[in-house]
């Protein structure tokens, strides 16, 4: 993950560099040659990807390539914010490498679930978490609003059963559990939203230079201090990623550009609205279809 953007591109290697040192591992070593385990564990994947999402970042800005907007989903927003100069890459990588090692010990393993329901608006879905968290006692809320028709909930395991077994009956076509190591973007994070909040209110914020669009809001954030409250509110906070989608569309963006492992929000962008054009760039490959489709249709 990354390798080739290291081999081939000096400010790709800086970001490494820089990551390395601010986190005092080598988390290159990670991403180039793992192990699966260790890198599997979310206080490393959360540091892993964003490294590796601001050196394609980077790479593309090398080129000429800048956007007027950013947006992140979930720990995405932390690499959103070092795009829009929020925050320093080694203050984004410290800080979510914590985020993920306090996600991971806020709730016991086995405690928590997250399912994906498909086949089902948004609001239907919260209105069965509701119905299932009353009637179970449990946590269960939605928390990533990924697309119209998919939306994960997450919560205490007895109640996102529940809850997905509501949704079926009122007609969602599937109800998946997911492997996740905790549950996120629900109130059984609030231990770690807490000790997060400690963390933010000690790093440096800075207003971003280019508009953010936060996920727990789905609105621009224009100032440090809000972005600080929304990353904070964001750990218990839904992903209202359909929201944040439709918030850049209104604003005029007609190019995304996905940057870092995947392609998996392009494929959602297209459930919201297929008309914009979605690229990806993830390595040397996608980095040059990329530019040369910008190169063909600027927009």
């Amino acid at each position: 993950m990354g390798r080739e953007f290291y081999e081939h591109f000096p400010v790709a290697r800086a970001v490494f560099e820089e990551a390395d040192e601010a986190l005092g591992f080598s988390i290159s070593r990670l991403c180039f040659d793992g192990p699966d385990e260790e890198l599997r564990l979310t206080e490393n994947t959360q540091p892993a990807i964003l490294t590796v999402s601001v050196a394609a970042l980077r790479v593309l800005a090398e080129r000429g390539v800048s956007g007027q907007f950013a947006a992140g989903h979930s720990l995405g927003e932390y690499s959103a914010h070092v795009a829009a100069g929020t925050l320093s890459l080694a203050d984004a990588v410290r800080t979510v490498r914590n985020r993920g090692r306090y996600m991971q010990e806020a709730v016991p393993a086995g405690v928590g679930a997250m399912a994906a329901v498909l086949g089902m608006t948004a609001e239907a879905v919260v209105e069965a978490c509701a119905d299932a968290a009353k009637e179970s006692g449990g946590v269960v809320a939605a928390a990533n609003m990924n697309a119209p028709e998919q939306t994960v909930i997450s919560g205490a395991a007895a109640a996102v059963e529940l809850a997905s077994a509501k949704c079926k009956e009122r007609g969602a076509k599937r109800a998946v559990p997911l492997k996740v190591s905790a549950p996120f973007h629900c109130a059984l994070m609030q231990p770690a939203q807490d000790r997060l909040a400690r963390d933010l209110q000690a790093t440096a914020f800075h207003g971003p230079k280019i508009r953010v669009v936060s996920n727990v809001d789905a609105a621009l954030v224009a100032t440090g201090d809000a972005a600080r409250d929304a990353l904070v509110r964001q750990v218990t906070g839904a992903v209202r990623w359909v929201e944040c989608e439709r918030q850049l569309i209104a604003a005029g963006v007609t190019h995304f550009i996905e940057v870092g492992p995947g392609k998996v929000l392009c494929g959602l962008m297209r459930s919201v609205d297929s008309s914009r054009t979605c690229l990806n760039v993830e390595n040397v490959a996608s980095l040059d279809k990329t530019r040369a489709a910008l190169d063909n249709n600027p927009g």
